[in-house]
């Protein structure tokens, strides 16, 4: 994975200090040991699984579903894998029943997960689904020890699997929650954690990793209140549910009172996708209000060489120029094109990552580098990353509004 920034940060002495409490903050956030951690028990766990199951079904929402999804719809296109796995992350009816339209019940293996043991949407879709398969053999729950999930889960005598130590749901990509059902579905799961591992050792022992993300954090944090909007703008479908992920991440990480201030402080996500909303939000970065910075992700070698075909349309002859230009090169060449476009603007913050392919080990580095790249961020703009009191603010409303039924 390379990254080439446009923008320079001024303060060198903050790159420092955000290094240091990273390094500290290790002995107590435990997604920073999730690229060094034994899968052994969870590959003898999958192995477990009957090979009549040929489909793996998420009930989970948030944290507990983004980021395997995200990893499965990049591998999913370029890897024969060997289950089809499903989401069910909303209580739209609709989108439930088409899901489970899907699904033969006797041969899905449905993993609920919910690190509280108690979310709301993650068990008014088990109620419903539990209502159409009975047997605990088709469950896996995955939770925190002690939970109400757990004791549930121990009394059907239904298989637990439990979350490491102090991982919040949105950094928990590299831990059982999504390394189960990715394993489960075929995905080279010690490739994905070799990716995140190669980041992880050039950052904390000052590699090229090392300036790019501290560059990049200082800039983010010393120009938040001017550039309060970061886009990513990926030019691969395969990318779509990896920008949702970062969402997530970012908002939720990011979006919060100062720990040392009463000012409310933030930087707003948000995920694009090329060259679709080249045609669409592209104009609002161009020559709308001067309040965003823009990362774009591109993908060096698709190992794919479909190609336009050398045919001549009547009237469209000047669109001759493509004949024999494959679609990797063309999409490619929209991106770099977006890039020179906006360099031209001159106060529009931007950089690129280029990942040289779709692989296992090119997402998991891609994860962990935006995970190291929140954290950084977080610390220097003043914000408790790791908790998120607006969302549970809702929780609580909602959970009140249940009782009062």
């Amino acid at each position: 994975m390379k990254n080439k920034l446009y923008f320079s940060a001024i303060s060198k002495r903050a790159e420092e200090k955000a290094f240091d409490a990273i390094v500290e903050e290790q002995k107590s956030i435990g997604y920073y040991a999730l690229p060094d951690q034994d899968i052994g028990p969870i590959l003898e766990y999958c192995s477990s699984i009957p090979e009549t199951i040929e489909t793996i079904a998420v009930i989970g929402i948030g944290g507990s579903s983004l980021g395997a999804k995200a990893v499965y719809e990049f591998i999913k296109p370029v890897k024969e894998l060997s289950r089809k796995l499903y989401f069910f992350e909303s209580t739209d009816p609709i989108n439930i029943n088409e899901l489970l339209s899907k699904c033969d019940m006797n041969k899905t293996h449905f993993l609920v997960i919910s690190k509280s043991g108690s979310t709301v949407e993650t068990f008014s879709i088990y109620k419903y689904i539990y209502s159409l398969q009975q047997d605990p053999s088709f469950y896996t729950f995955i939770t925190d020890p002690g939970s109400p999930l757990e004791k549930y889960a121990l009394e059907i005598e239904a298989s637990v699997l439990y979350l490491p130590d102090n991982v919040g749901g949105r950094f928990s990509v590299l831990s059982t929650v999504g390394l189960v059902p990715l394993a489960l579905c075929g995905i080279d799961i010690k490739d994905l954690l070799t990716g995140a591992q190669m980041i992880k050792e050039r950052f904390f022992d000052r590699g090229y990793v090392y300036d790019m993300l501290l560059e990049k954090a200082v800039y983010y944090a010393e120009n938040h209140a001017q550039y309060s909007i970061n886009c990513i703008f990926a030019y691969s479908e395969t990318l779509k549910y990896f920008c949702q992920w970062y969402v997530q991440l970012w908002g939720e990480s990011l979006g919060k009172h100062q720990r040392n201030s009463a000012f409310h402080v933030g930087l707003t996500p948000i995920g694009l996708i090329g060259p679709e909303d080249q045609h669409s939000f592209l104009q609002l970065i161009m020559e709308g209000t001067r309040d965003k910075s823009v990362t774009f992700i591109k993908i060096e070698d698709f190992h794919d060489d479909t190609t336009i075909p050398d045919i001549t349309l009547p009237h469209l002859e000047m669109l001759d120029t493509l004949n024999n230009l494959p679609f990797s090169k063309l999409i490619n060449m929209q991106c770099d094109s977006v890039i020179e476009a906006l360099l031209d603007q001159n106060n529009i913050p931007l950089d690129t990552i280029t990942i040289q392919s779709v692989t296992e080990s090119n997402i998991g580095s891609l994860i962990f580098y935006y995970e190291l790249l929140t954290s950084l961020v977080g610390e220097l703009i003043d914000v408790n990353t790791y908790d998120q009191p607006g969302v549970e603010a809702g929780k609580i409303i909602l959970k009140s509004k249940l009782q009062e039924l």
